[in-house]
């Protein structure tokens, strides 16, 4: 008899074929209806259909994922319950040790690890068999341990991260969440889940979280496991989808402050820390060029922090550089004027480390001109000279859009010693040199280029003196060391007026 057990004892160690067979002798139909349920080879739907499962990395691209995952399986440092049927001495609760196993009286070291709940309660059963008649063993699980879930490729804070498991398993874009979130270049529908298997290799799951945010369908928000890697490729910049992407739970969070560069044809090039934000921000000389709000980062913030654009600057061909993850450098452009047209997808959302580069156009036509003038792209204000004749010369701060005509006026208009028909205009140009412009002056005018044009900053007006006020001034002047003379024997007389 005590042979008999020994081989069955045997063939119970093998798949659960020997646990059915050792239950049946037994004589229990329930037990071994049991035994015939966990001796089905447990099949994960997901991985027949998602991914191919070999010893090497395989991607397969699949319009869905189940959430339905395999049932739990044991590792290291997850508490359970083992409960032997009218055996309680033996009963109670264990924890699964650093190298997978269950350290159990009377059967000693038992391998669970990558088992489920039902594997490890079969095979617990085969086990206290040669103790035990008909033994009925119940696993529960009382808590589960962290899990240990690797992130790389374009996320803000790649590495390795321990989930505690709070009643469920964590999903994808909860992970991808608690990594900061993806950067503004991953490929979103390309991301890869890389899962070790218990026979050795892995199996690749690509998840296209895209088609998630538009069908809403949570089966691609796939459930993680202990061991899982998740590698987020970088592809080119969509300026549509951005937004969108931006928006979802899964992205960089907007109200968090980057550091980006704007050179090129800005008024105060340099680095720049930029959240999102609504309106025209302050200059720089004004309120330091601190943004408070909390929308998007986006290409036209980082040009009003930087001062707005300079009067030639070419919007057309705007030029993010960024750097991704591998260490290589991305570029693309957007076209600033198109935005000023209604495109807002032009106005692309940054992330920490890009670079803006605003060229020089080769010509802008009076209506660009005036258009970017009044555009948020451009100053707040512009610092303008008025001088000579008008009632209060001096350093003005106007605003992007003034014309001639207001520099004069803001300054007092013209005193009474003014030449009104017409100014000098100098203007420091963009290359350095420096031009003098005579202006036909009518205070009636609108925006005229000719006779009422836009001033830029750092110019200077001057006024001159009327032809009358030229000559009065020269006669002063001529007269002037008479008058000393004539003073001269003017003293005499008065001395003499003193004894009259």
């Amino acid at each position: 008899m005590s042979k008999r057990l020994s081989g069955l004892a045997k063939q119970a160690a093998q798949p659960a074929l020997g646990l059915s067979l050792l239950l049946t002798m037994h004589g229990n139909p329930a037990i071994a209806a049991i035994s015939r349920s966990t001796a089905e080879p447990t099949t994960s739907p997901a991985n027949t259909s998602i991914a191919q499962v070999t010893s090497e990395p395989t991607s397969t691209s699949q319009p869905g994922l189940s959430r339905g995952e395999d049932a739990y399986r044991l590792g290291a440092g997850d508490r359970v319950r083992i409960d032997i049927f009218q055996v309680p001495q033996y009963s109670g609760e264990n924890e699964v040790q650093v190298d997978g196993t269950f350290n159990l009286p009377l059967v000693g070291t038992i391998p669970v690890d990558g088992m489920t709940i039902e594997e490890a309660s079969a095979l617990l059963s085969a086990e206290y068999a040669d103790f035990f008649r008909r033994p009925v063993v119940t696993i529960t699980l009382l808590a589960r341990r962290p899990l240990q879930i690797a992130v790389s490729g374009e996320v803000t804070q790649p590495g390795s991260y321990s989930v505690n498991q709070e009643g469920s398993l964590p999903t994808l874009t909860q992970l991808l969440e608690t990594a900061g979130g993806i950067t503004r270049s991953a490929d979103y529908r390309q991301i890869q889940v890389r899962r070790p298997l218990a026979s050795g290799g892995e199996e690749v799951i690509t998840v296209n979280l895209w088609d998630l945010l538009q069908s809403g369908d949570l089966s691609y928000d796939i459930t993680l496991r202990d061991g899982d890697t998740i590698y987020i490729p970088a592809t080119d910049v969509n300026l549509a989808e951005a937004p969108i992407i931006a928006a979802s739970t899964f992205a960089a969070n907007p109200e968090q402050p980057i550091n980006v560069a704007v050179v090129g044809e800005v008024f105060q090039p340099g680095s720049y820390t930029v959240t999102g934000g609504t309106g025209r921000i302050a200059d720089a000389g004004e309120g330091g060029g601190v943004d408070q709000a909390n929308t998007l980062p986006t290409v036209t913030r980082a040009i009003q922090l930087a001062g707005g654009i300079k009067p030639l600057a070419d919007i057309r061909e705007v030029e993010i550089r960024r750097l991704i993850r591998t260490g290589e450098e991305q570029t693309f452009k957007v076209d600033l004027w198109a935005l000023l047209q209604g495109d807002f997808r032009q106005d692309a959302i940054l992330q920490e480390g890009d670079t803006i580069i605003i060229p020089v156009a080769d010509a802008l036509t009076p209506e660009e001109a005036a258009e970017l003038r009044t555009s948020n792209l451009s100053p707040g204000s512009i610092r303008v000279n008025v001088v000579g004749e008008v009632e209060a010369p001096g350093a003005f701060s106007l605003a992007s859009d003034t014309t001639l005509n207001q520099a004069i006026l803001a300054a007092g208009g013209f005193n009474t010693r003014a030449r009104r028909g017409s100014v000098d205009l100098i203007r420091l140009n963009p290359d350095g040199t420096v031009t003098r412009q005579k202006v036909e002056i009518d205070l009636d005018n609108g925006i005229d280029e000719a006779n009422n044009p836009l001033l830029q900053d750092n110019d200077v007006v001057i006024i001159g003196r009327s032809d009358l006020a030229s000559i009065s001034d020269t006669v002063g002047t001529v007269l002037s060391p008479l008058g000393g003379i004539f003073s001269l024997f003017e003293f005499p007389f008065r001395f003499l007026r003193l004894f009259d």
